[in-house]
This record gives structure tokens, sequence and C-alpha cells, in this order.
């Protein structure tokens, strides 16, 4: 086909789109994921928003009562109950002293262990490897360390505290913050790790001739290098923080002493399961993705914009 000059041609453009997309095996494959997520999280999730507006409490199977919707009556409930108030504030406790640890720590180590040190194979094992094992085997391990009568206190002598780590009200959520920053800080490190390998060393070396020392290096080449990384760490650790669960319930058996290690998510447990009132349970769940979304958007524009 000629064209006159100064003429052009037009590529024919396709305006109908199906609902598949323009690669239906792609699709395709996806579908069973689809089916996950809406059966496993956003079925549920409609439902609980559905039950936190109405009076719904569990009934024997084929028994139909009215369930009537009561507004904002759950929150407002929830809202004026000392405990919620307390658990948000134990898990602000928690978030305070995991996320900071979680991202300077993971941060650090993955740039030692990035830079070549003796043995980085061996301590890339050693960190992962608590992120693998079991909750409960561990939790076990810190039991025997931070009991009463465990190492940490037999070490530390007169200088233990008394009442003991777990059974102290201002340091039982402190203790179960250093345990869980411990287990899962592994999974960090490699997130670091695998972004550190997109850091030109070209920068390094530039900063390094011009007399950056190794911190310098560190502050101005390495960080900026991985910020993408540092919000998905925050967001990450945020999300997974807030919704501690395994580490209360069996360090402290059930958010002791006297509600200390409480959480959000252990209260719902507690309320929605043990004490069968669902509906304020799907309250707290509520509050809590509220204030999860909150702060994880507020960690993404703080970070963003430094």
């Amino acid at each position: 086909m000629t064209t006159r000059p100064g003429t052009t041609t037009r590529e024919p453009r396709t305006t109908r789109h199906h609902w598949w997309g323009r690669q239906p095996i792609g699709s395709l494959f996806a579908l069973p994921y689809l089916v996950f997520v809406l059966a496993i999280f956003a079925y549920p999730l409609g439902f609980a928003v559905w039950i936190a507006f109405h009076d719904y409490f569990f009934t024997a199977p084929g028994v139909e009562v009215p369930k009537p919707f009561v507004g904002l009556d759950n929150f407002v409930t929830v809202l004026q109950d000392p405990q919620v108030l307390e658990s948000f504030r134990n898990i602000g406790v928690f978030l305070v002293i995991n996320v900071p640890l979680t991202v300077v720590l993971s941060m650090v180590l993955a740039n030692a262990l990035n830079a070549g040190i003796r043995w980085a194979a061996a301590y890339r094992v050693a960190f992962y490897v608590p992120y693998l094992t079991a909750s409960v085997s561990l939790v076990g391990v810190w039991l025997l360390l931070f009991s009463s009568g465990g190492l940490v206190n037999a070490v530390l002598g007169p200088l233990a505290p008394d009442p003991s780590w777990l059974v102290s009200s201002s340091l039982a959520m402190p203790t179960i913050a250093l345990y869980v920053t411990w287990k899962q800080l592994g999974f960090y490190i490699l997130l670091y790790l695998a972004a550190l390998q997109n850091v030109p060393r070209e920068l390094h070396e530039s900063a390094e001739t011009d007399g950056a020392n190794a911190w310098q290096r560190f502050l101005n080449v390495t960080v900026p290098g991985v910020r993408s990384t540092t919000v998905l760490v925050l967001v990450l650790a945020i999300i997974t923080g807030a919704n501690l669960f395994t580490e209360p319930y069996l360090l402290t058996n059930g958010g002791g002493p006297d509600g200390a290690s409480v959480t959000p998510v252990l209260l719902i447990y507690q309320r929605g399961i043990q004490q069968q009132n669902p509906d304020t349970a799907a309250a707290i769940g509520m509050l809590l993705v509220i204030v999860v979304g909150v702060l994880s958007l507020a960690a993404n524009r703080i970070n963003r914009e430094r």
C-alpha cells in the first residue's frame, strides 16, 4: 500500500475488549487464584462488615432468627470498652518497638551480608531458620529462656527483673516484640538482599573516590537505593504486627498478665468464639482494618517524601 508524501497511515484500533482481556489463556490460569481470593478473603471480609452492623449471634444449624440492623451500635460498644482500647494501646507499643527494629536490623544485616563477609551463607541460613520454624517450638525455647528461673535471669543475676519478663505488665509486650523481630528478621533480610543487588556498585565506588567512609556510603547510597523495599518492609511489618495473635496467646497464656499483652486479634477470638459475640468481634476487626490502613498509608507517604 502506497501513501502520498506528507500523509501518514493509521493502524486499525481495536475498540472492543472482552472481559477476559487480550490473553484468554492467561486469564484462565489466573482464575483459580481469583476464586481462592474471593472465597477466602473477599467473602469473609464482606460478611464481617455485614455482621458489624447487625445484632448477630450464632444459632443452631437450620434455625433462623431475626438479626436486625443496629447501625453503629456495635462500634459504640467497642469504643467504650476499656479492654478494647487497651488492646490497641498494646499493639501500639508492639509496633513502636518491632517496626523500627525490623527495618534497621534487616537493612544493616543485609548490607553486611551483601558486602561479602566470611561465612555469609551460614549467616543467611541462621537468620532464615527461625522464620521457617514453627512458632510453637520457638515459643517453648523462649519460655525456657525468659521464665522466672530461665537462662536469661540466671545470667543477669541480681539485675533480673522482678516480676520476670513475661509476667510483668510493663515487660510482657516488649519481650514479645523482641521475639517477633528475631523470628521474622530472616524474611526481611532476604528482601533487602534482593534489593541490594540492584544498587549499582559504581555509586559506591564513586562515593569512595570522593572520600566517603563506609557509614556515609551506607546513608547516602545504600539507604536511598533500597527505598522502595523499605516501604514494602514497613507496610508488611505493620500489617503482620497488627495481626499479632499466636505469640501472646502462647507466651503469656492468652494476653496476660492482666491484659497487658492482649491484642485486637486475640480479643476478636475471645469475643467472637469464646464469648459468642461475633457482632462486637466484627466491629473490632473493622476498626483494626482502618487503623492498619491509615498506618500503612502514613508510613508509605512519609518514606516517599524523604
